[in-house]
């Protein structure tokens, strides 16, 4: 588990999921971005719920514990595709589009008649 100091301000929901800036938006959002190049200000163009003073403590933290917030990111992307493999699992989508399609087919035919 990481531990924050009060400054920084990410915040651990029920799930254990950061978010940054007592808002909904995840630590992973604003490193994804960061990553992708982006700067600060369009982090907050993004994501206008966010601080900009937030978003640069946050990346300040991130490029200081690098490793530490790296190996949290991949937990968090083995857990989601855990996730989506036990929902596609319980949920196939084979035949999916055909059964859409028969089904929007009979009202056709139903309004039709």
């Amino acid at each position: 588990m990481i531990t924050l100091p009060p400054s920084v301000p990410i915040q651990s929901d029920s799930d254990g999921m950061l978010r940054v800036g007592g808002t909904r938006v995840t630590l992973q959002s604003v490193i994804y971005n960061f990553r992708q190049g982006d700067t600060p200000e369009q982090i907050v163009d993004s994501f206008p719920v966010l601080k900009l003073a937030d978003v640069y403590a946050t990346i300040a933290y991130y490029l200081t514990h690098h490793d530490e917030i790296e190996q949290y990111i991949q937990e968090q992307e083995t857990r989601a595709a855990a996730i989506q493999d036990e929902n596609e699992a319980r949920f196939p989508s084979t035949g999916l589009r055909d059964e859409l399609i028969a089904r929007l087919e009979a009202r056709r035919g139903k309004r039709a008649s």
